[in-house]
């Protein structure tokens, strides 16, 4: 069972930048499918960016693309999330999702493991 632990978020105006980070344990696989998601409030979950780390293969939606960077360090075992020129509608609840193979490489794919997520919240 893997078990995911975010870090990084809080509260920033807009324009600004924030990195969060996923720490990861337990794996059972040399290669995962990872992914960050968020949830605001009163709406549903959405997909934002999605790696898998034995080839670096990436996806990102279009809301965040140019603007957000997924990436790893596999040596820590952790996944990164680097978010710039952050705006208001990007405020949210992010978490971390991990699943070894067979996985999607895919903002849709449903994870079965999950972290407890960190807020981040932008202001105008």
């Amino acid at each position: 069972q893997v078990q995911l632990v975010e870090s990084g978020g809080g509260s920033v105006q807009a324009g600004g930048s924030l990195r969060l980070s996923c720490a990861a344990s337990g794996y059972t696989s040399s290669s995962y499918c990872m992914g960050w998601f968020r949830q605001a409030p009163g709406k549903e979950r959405e997909g934002v960016a999605v790696i898998y780390t034995r080839t670096g293969t990436t996806r990102y939606s279009d809301s965040v693309k140019g603007r957000f960077t997924i990436s790893q360090d596999n040596a820590k075992r952790t996944l990164y999330l680097q978010m710039n020129n952050l705006k208001p509608e990007d405020t949210a609840m992010y978490y971390c999702a991990a699943d070894p193979p067979p996985c999607g490489v895919s903002l849709t794919y449903e994870y079965k493991n999950w972290g407890q997520g960190t807020q981040v919240t932008v202001s105008s």
